[in-house]
């Protein structure tokens, strides 16, 4: 059985004694993090635990193949999620720490949470206390206020996409199929995972409808609170369900709560997964106000210093460990051997005059390698504390440099999950209009 302390101690022991020093001017990349082991893999990438060289601090690295983005008509969504990462920093979501690409993959560093999420725990057989979930629901309140703040519906809330740290805290991560709604704008695609998608995204895909707006995440999360209690969903809805069905569904069917709930949980269950988004609880101050939640102290659970009722094994990873046997074994380009494949690809490149035997895959690649957003948290945070300084020291009001407030692993759910409708960007000047298999997406947002 492998014990996460241990290797974590092993690996201490046998790292160099002198730490490599990088140039700050220069732009984060592969060659910066030590590959220790992979840890997940999703729709959209796969996920691995790395250590920064200069710092030995220790991140989750999800990469994402650049050709088979293209392929499959990806590249839209990872743009918009790192679009959306860099600019969000919240203590209940998966931060994004740095975002760079060579000429395979793109990558994401985000904050490395070892406590698995919540669908492992649910397959383990693990039983939820109600305080335990009581708490997950107070923060993830905290992580979907703070993004309708951010004018961001993140749209795929499900126990796989909640994540626990070493204290038991709950993340929100995932951010593929989010998509940002501002001024009254409303989205219209039929995005998500069904059995956690509110009714009115089904309706809207039917109808045409006025669209949906932030309520549908309030839904997910009810529906995700009310599965971790009990074990299973209030709708028996899975991903054949035609959408039409689900929609009769949704009108016909009552949920049934457990009778040994909670009157005051079960009330507040069903405000969540009221299938009229207008009457739907959707705020903070909605949660805040209902009778389950009047007794919490909410500067506590932002501080995180409420304890959890579950707490993960510190002693183990908790994810599935064949996610390493397939990287080691079964992976075609495996990410250790990654340097000695590049550096052969760029020497046989080099020595003869190839021409790509699909030309229009070479232009998208082109149009991503020029599109990519390079992104640091490390060094966008040290300008941020040398502008305090500086403000500080000359008596400044403050009124400096702002930098924008700054914000991996989802396993695979236990059965298929639709296809997201990837997002369509607002029309600009971008490169990648230049290749249709990146930027062609259907309808809206």
């Amino acid at each position: 059985m492998f014990h996460w302390g241990k290797w974590k101690k092993r690996m201490g022991a046998n790292s160099s004694s002198k730490r490599p020093v990088f140039d700050e001017k220069e732009d984060v990349n592969f060659d910066h993090f030590q590959i220790l082991r992979a840890i997940g893999k999703g729709s959209f990438g796969k996920v691995c635990i790395v250590q920064k060289r200069d710092t030995e601090k220790m991140y989750a690295m999800k990469y994402m193949n650049k050709q088979q983005c293209i392929e499959r008509d990806e590249v839209r969504n990872v743009f918009r999620e790192l679009e959306i990462l860099q600019e969000i920093e919240h203590v209940f979501l998966v931060n994004l720490w740095y975002s760079f690409q060579d000429e395979e993959d793109m990558f994401m560093v985000v904050d490395l949470l070892l406590g698995g999420d919540l669908r492992y725990h649910l397959q383990q057989s693990v039983q939820f206390s109600e305080d335990a979930v009581k708490l997950y629901l107070c923060e993830m309140t905290l992580a979907l206020d703070y993004l309708q703040n951010q004018h961001i519906i993140h749209r795929d809330v499900k126990p796989d996409n909640i994540l626990l740290d070493e204290q038991g805290h709950a993340h929100l991560t995932d951010f593929n199929i989010a998509t940002i709604i501002k001024n009254g704008e409303r989205a219209t695609a039929l995005a998500g995972t069904k059995p956690y998608m509110a009714p009115e995204i089904f309706q809207s895909f039917v109808s045409g409808g006025t669209g949906y707006a932030f309520e549908v995440d309030w839904w997910s999360l009810g529906v995700t609170i009310f599965e971790v209690l009990r074990g299973w969903r209030p709708y028996d809805i899975h991903a054949s369900n035609s959408v039409e069905s689900l929609i009769q569904l949704f009108s016909t069917v009552s949920v049934q709560y457990s009778p040994a709930w909670p009157k005051d949980l079960v009330s507040l269950l069903r405000k969540l997964l009221t299938v009229n988004p207008e009457h739907r609880f959707s705020s903070v101050s909605d949660m805040q106000n209902s009778p389950y939640l009047a007794d919490v102290n909410w500067d506590t659970v932002y501080e995180k210093k409420m304890e959890a009722g579950f707490v993960p094994n510190k002693g183990r990873l908790h994810c599935d460990p064949t996610f390493e046997l397939e990287e080691m074994i079964l992976e075609s380009r495996p990410l250790h051997k990654k340097k000695k494949r590049l550096a052969k690809n760029r020497s046989r490149d080099n020595s003869k005059d190839s021409q790509s035997e699909n030309d229009y895959l070479q232009e998208c690649l082109e149009v991503v390698q020029q599109e990519f957003m390079i992104f640091n948290r490390e060094r966008l945070k040290r300008r941020q504390d040398e502008g305090q300084s500086e403000a500080g020291g000359d008596d400044a009001s403050g009124d400096g440099d702002r930098e924008a407030e700054a914000g991996a692993t989802d396993d695979d759910a236990p059965e298929p999950e639709p296809e997201p409708e990837p997002e369509p960007e607002p029309e600009s000047s971008s490169k990648l209009s230049m290749c249709g298999s990146v930027c062609s997406s259907p309808g809206s947002c």
